[in-house]
């Protein structure tokens, strides 16, 4: 049997409206108020009628999270801090799943299921700042990564540029010198340009040639796409000290070449990661890899969401970077 208002309110002996004070958490309850009315709400199991609560404010409950690459382990990831980080204010998360196609992204941001929902986070790829603009849809936006825009909507991401600068002035520290950069795009990608500029840029500041032949380009982020890079370099005669992947995927099936031509990690080949995801860490030799906050990331996003929906003032577009950490193991600092 569903435990109503009435219910606590009969219960703890105070008004209907007391009891919706608390449930809503009105500031002007007394703390004596409020201990009694939660002791009835604990004994009686009350559960607040979340989607008529949302509907009396006109909203849906709902925050909308496009992302490219659901399969992606960081992506994967990334949503579950997000759906948890929605929860705490009484939200749902509706996945949608874009495949990083421009046509996908720009249905998604131009609002096809603006009323189901109350906000959209969004993970773009390949949509441009042309399909922003002409964005007609009234529900509040949020960008997640490194694509760069110059419009009004808040964005989210971490500085690639200086994060990709620490996991390679690591392997340098570690007297690495012939240092592959594994997943540039052959097509546009700004998140693997930031990355191999910080790749470049360290190189510079230590005084070291950035060798174009280190550089292989990839057509996606997987496992197979890191194991062909890798077997392309090592068949061209190019025998880096250490690697520098785009993300982990890339960084793990280089490894596995790597291991499979004989090579030892990390005594002949150190190896760098980007993401670091659940996988990197279980492997025969477990991966250093730059850890973007992403529960920083989802926080964010969601607070930017419900801030724009509760009428904050807002003069300007924000561009926020959460933290990241070089998480050093295995691939790197060998085993003890």
């Amino acid at each position: 049997m569903r435990v109503s208002l009435k219910d606590v309110a009969l219960h703890a002996g105070v008004s209907i409206k007391t009891v919706s004070n608390v449930v809503n958490d009105q500031p002007h309850v007394t703390p004596t108020m409020r201990a009694r009315v939660q002791k009835s709400i604990d004994e009686l199991g009350y559960r607040p009628n979340l989607t008529a609560r949302h509907l009396r404010k006109g909203r849906t409950g709902i925050v909308a999270l496009a992302l490219p690459e659901l399969g992606n382990p960081y992506f994967a990831e990334l949503a579950a801090e997000v759906v948890d980080a929605a929860a705490e204010h009484d939200y749902t998360v509706l996945l949608d799943h874009t495949g990083g196609r421009r046509d996908q992204e720009t249905l998604v941001s131009q609002g096809f299921r603006a009323r189901v929902i109350d906000g959209l986070i969004l993970s773009p790829i390949e949509l441009e700042a042309e399909d922003l603009r002409e964005r007609s849809a009234q529900v509040p936006l949020v960008l997640l990564g490194e694509r760069e825009y110059d419009l009004p909507y808040d964005h989210i991401s971490i500085d690639n540029v200086a994060a990709a600068r620490e996991a390679v002035r690591h392997l340098i520290s570690l007297g690495r010198r012939e240092i592959a950069f594994l997943g540039a795009r052959r097509g546009r990608s700004q998140p693997a340009y930031l990355r191999l500029r910080g790749w470049r840029e360290a190189l510079d500041a230590a005084g070291l040639v950035a060798d174009h032949r280190l550089v292989a380009a990839t057509d996606g982020w997987g496992h197979a796409d890191g194991a062909a890079a890798m077997a392309r370099l090592l068949d061209a005669g190019h025998r880096p000290d250490a690697v520098f992947a785009y993300n982990d995927l890339i960084a793990i099936g280089a490894m596995r070449v790597l291991s499979e031509r004989g090579l030892r990690i990390p005594e002949d080949v150190a190896v760098v990661g980007f993401d670091d995801v659940v996988e990197g860490r279980f492997g025969a030799v477990t991966l250093t890899s730059v850890s973007p906050d992403k529960a920083s990331i989802a926080r964010m996003a969601v607070e930017s969401v419900l801030s724009q929906l509760n009428g904050a003032p807002r003069h300007q577009a924000r561009r926020i970077h959460a933290g990241y950490s070089l998480v050093q193991r295995e691939s790197t600092l060998g085993r003890e």
